[in-house]
C-alpha cells in the first residue's frame, strides 16, 4: 500500500479505540433546544420568528444575510419560548431561537425534493439546494458549503478530494460514517464532481483505517473516477492544504484556497449532507458527533439534533467519570474548551470529548529554549516563535510579514514545546490584533 502524506507534523496518541467500535446511535432531541443564529463563518442569520410561534420540523427560522452565511432551521416541531442571547461552544452570547420542543416531530409542509433523482440536478440548482438548506463543512470550520461549490470562473477545479482523513485524536465520527454511509458519500462525491466540473476523485484516508480503505477500494473497482488514497497517520493530516500536498503535490499560495490550485476539498460527512438534502429535501438540522475521553463512562458516536445540550449528551453517554478536567467541543488539538455543559450542540460540534482532572498533564511555562521543535514541525513552514513575540508585542503587521495569517491554528507547536508556550493562543490573539487594525485602517 503507497501511503501519502505531508512534511512534518506530529503523532499523537489517537485514543479512536475508546468509541470506533460503537455504531451511530439516534438520540432523541430534549425538551428544550437552543438554535444559535450565528454558528457558521460569516455573517449572523436574521430570525424570521417570534416568541410564541409555532414552528415545524425543518421550518427555515433564520435567513441568511450575505453571500457568507447560512439559513438556519429548527429541527423539532413546538413553541418559540424566547429569541434572545444564549452562551455557545464558541465562548460568545449569540443571539438564539429557544424552542420547547412538542415531541410531535411534525414535518413542515414544503419539505420535499426539488427532484426524485439526485442525481438530476443542474450545477446551480445543487448550490441552491445546499443553500437553502443551512449546509455548512461538518469538519468543524463550518464554512458554508455553496460558497465552496462556487468558485470562481478563472479557476477551474479539476479534482474533488474527500476528506476522510479524521486526523483529530479521539473523534470518530468521520469513521462510523463512512463505514455506514458508503453508497450515499460516494454518491454524494459523485454530485460534488459534477457541480464544480471536476473529473477525479480522491477519498483520503488515514491507515489507521484500513477497514474504510479496503471497504472502498473494493467499492470503487474498475472506476476510472475516483481512487482511493491511503495516507499516514499523522497529524494534522486531514488539513486541506496538508491533503492536498499529500495526494496531489499541489501547494496552495500564500493567502489561497484549494481552488486557486484547482482543487474541492470536501469533508465526508458533509458529502453525506448534501446527498441527503438532494434526495430528501431535509435542511441540516442534525449531525453525527462523538461523544468521548476517559471522561466519559461509554463512548459513543451518536446522530443529534441541532440545539441539543451537550449536558443531555453526556448523561446519554453514563454520565462523567470522576471531576471533569476539561470539556471540549471537538478533539484536544483544535477543539474549544468549554465551562459550562449547558452549552448547545452546534453544525460543527464534531465531538464532545471530556478529559477526567487527574488525566490532565501539570505542566509549568517556561521561557523558550530556541530548540526549534515548533519550526521542525510546524505542518505550514512557519516560525511560530518569531510570530508569538511579535503578537505579544503587538507588531500585528510585523508579525503578518511572517506568516501569521497562515497558520492554521493546529496546535502542532504548541503539542511539541517543551517549554510548555501557549503558542497557539499568542498567535490567535496576534490574528485578532491584526485583523482590528485592519479595519481601523479602513475606517
Amino acid at each position: 500500500m503507497n501511503k501519502k502524506t505531508f512534511p512534518k507534523g506530529v503523532h499523537p496518541p489517537d485514543k479512536k479505540e475508546l468509541s470506533k467500535e460503537f455504531k451511530i446511535e439516534f438520540f432523541p432531541p430534549g425538551k428544550t433546544v437552543v438554535i444559535p443564529l450565528h454558528q457558521h463563518t460569516g455573517a449572523p442569520a436574521e430570525p424570521l420568528v417570534k416568541k410564541k410561534d409555532r414552528v415545524l420540523k425543518g421550518q427555515k427560522i433564520g435567513e441568511a444575510k450575505g453571500f457568507i452565511s447560512a439559513n438556519i432551521h429548527s429541527p423539532v416541531s413546538g413553541t418559540v419560548k424566547s429569541v434572545e442571547p444564549h452562551v455557545t461552544p464558541l465562548g460568545k452570547n449569540v443571539l438564539s431561537v429557544i424552542i420547547e420542543n412538542d415531541g410531535e416531530d411534525e414535518l413542515f409542509p414544503e419539505i420535499k425534493p426539488l427532484k426524485d433523482d439526485p442525481f438530476s440536478y443542474s450545477p446551480e440548482e445543487v448550490r441552491n439546494a445546499v443553500r437553502e438548506a443551512g449546509i455548512v463543512g461538518l469538519g468543524g470550520a463550518a464554512f458554508p458549503t455553496s460558497v465552496k461549490l462556487s468558485p470562481p470562473k478563472e479557476y477551474p477545479v479539476d479534482t474533488v478530494i474527500l476528506n476522510g482523513a479524521e486526523c483529530e485524536p479521539y473523534l470518530t465520527t468521520d469513521y462510523r460514517l463512512m463505514l455506514e454511509k458508503t453508497d450515499e458519500i460516494i454518491a454524494g462525491a459523485e454530485i460534488l464532481k459534477e457541480t464544480v466540473g471536476a473529473s477525479k476523485i480522491y477519498i483520503g484516508v488515514e491507515d489507521n483505517k484500513e477497514d474504510v480503505i479496503n471497504l472502498y477500494e473494493e467499492k470503487l473497482k474498475g472506476r476510472s473516477d475516483f481512487e482511493v488514497a491511503p495516507l499516514k497517520t499523522k497529524y494534522p493530516q486531514g488539513g486541506e492544504k496538508m491533503l492536498i500536498k499529500a495526494i496531489l503535490g499541489r501547494e496552495v499560495p500564500t493567502g489561497g484556497l484549494p481552488f486557486h490550485v484547482g482543487v474541492l476539498v470536501q469533508n465526508v460527512g458533509t458529502t453525506y449532507a448534501v446527498y441527503e438534502t438532494l434526495k430528501t429535501g431535509m435542511p441540516l438540522i442534525e449531525r453525527v458527533l462523538t461523544v468521548t475521553g476517559e471522561g466519559v463512562k461509554e463512548p459513543k458516536n451518536l446522530q443529534v439534533r441541532v440545539g441539543t445540550m451537550f449536558k443531555d449528551i453526556i448523561e446519554y453517554a453514563g454520565g462523567y467519570v470522576g471531576k471533569p478536567g476539561k470539556l471540549i467541543m471537538g478533539g484536544p488539538m483544535m477543539g474549544i474548551s468549554q465551562w459550562t455543559d449547558v452549552v448547545p450542540v452546534l453544525k460543527a460540534t464534531s465531538g464532545i470529548l471530556v478529559i477526567p482532572e487527574e488525566e490532565l498533564p501539570k505542566k509549568k511555562e517556561y521561557n523558550c529554549i530556541g530548540c526549534n521543535s515548533c519550526v521542525e514541525h510546524c505542518p505550514m513552514n512557519l516560525v511560530p516563535t518569531r510570530i508569538v513575540v511579535l503578537s505579544k508585542n503587538e507588531r500585528f503587521e510585523d508579525a503578518k510579514s511572517w506568516g501569521l495569517m497562515d497558520c492554521i491554528e493546529c496546535g502542532t507547536c504548541s503539542y511539541v514545546c517543551p517549554a510548555n508556550i501557549p503558542l497557539v493562543h499568542w498567535i490567535r490573539f496576534g490574528k485578532s490584533g491584526y485583523i482590528k487594525l485592519r479595519k481601523k485602517s479602513e475606517k
